[in-house]
């Protein structure tokens, strides 16, 4: 079994304890990053950062412990991306001026990102240009910032595409939002396509990562599976961009 695996089901076997179920995937957190009890603590420390206090335009994960964070954007004036479950029908563009007044917690949860978002391509997100900084759920993160998602590896696939655009970069600031429980305290390795983050916030503290090695950059075509390729049109998108289709 990889380290990751262990890792995950470790993890998982706490986060059961204080986990929100989710009303499509209940507790199966091969499937979904839940909210947890505290996660509204955690995004208070993230809104208190300068990172995002000088932030305009940012790319958020649609994990459910994010919910609060994507309020409190739409609440405070700044605009971000999210992509779909899987990716599988792209990314959506949210505008606080997309969501009428009172219905910022609606707007939030990913029925209302659906409702009231817009959907865009990676081309018109380029043309926004560069993310100021990017928040991502995780099953796991370690000390030393090597986040572990469900195991599928969206975020790391839209990292790669973002990586290639243009849009993030060594330098962009990347908080992950978890609970206690989901902080692996030895120091991992990281592999090829795992992001590391910046700053890890739970419903208790906020970790610094003095990060050691460099995040990896661009798609990693060869590793994909012909059939992701076929059900992800960012990714066919990406491929026409770049002359590969």
């Amino acid at each position: 079994m990889s380290t990751s695996k262990v890792i995950r089901e470790r993890i998982w076997a706490k986060l059961h304890d204080v986990a929100k179920p989710d009303t499509r995937f209940h507790l199966n957190f091969a499937e979904v990053i839940p909210d947890f009890e505290g996660s509204k603590q955690a995004v208070d420390r993230i809104v208190a950062t300068d990172a995002y206090q000088n932030s305009e335009f940012a790319f958020i994960t649609p994990d459910n412990c994010l919910a609060d964070l994507r309020r409190r954007m739409i609440e405070d004036g700044k605009t971000f991306v999210m992509s779909t479950y899987g990716i599988y029908r792209g990314f959506i563009l949210l505008e606080p001026r997309m969501v009428p007044d009172g219905a910022a917690l609606y707007a939030s949860w990913l029925d209302g990102m659906e409702h009231f978002g817009h959907p865009i391509t990676l081309e018109d997100i380029a043309k926004r240009g560069r993310f100021d900084f990017m928040v991502t759920g995780a099953s796991a993160v370690s000390k030393n910032g090597v986040r572990f998602g469900k195991g599928h590896g969206f975020f790391d696939l839209e990292w790669g595409m973002f990586t290639d655009l243009g849009l993030v970069d060594e330098t962009t600031p990347v908080t992950a939002v978890v609970h206690d429980v989901q902080v692996v305290q030895e120091m991992l390795q990281p592999s090829e396509t795992d992001i590391l983050v910046d700053q890890i916030a739970t419903p208790t503290r906020m970790l610094d990562v003095e990060r050691r090695a460099k995040r990896p950059s661009g798609v990693k075509w060869p590793l994909l599976d012909p059939k992701q390729i076929e059900e992800t049109p960012p990714l066919q998108e990406l491929q026409r961009i770049q002359g590969l289709a």
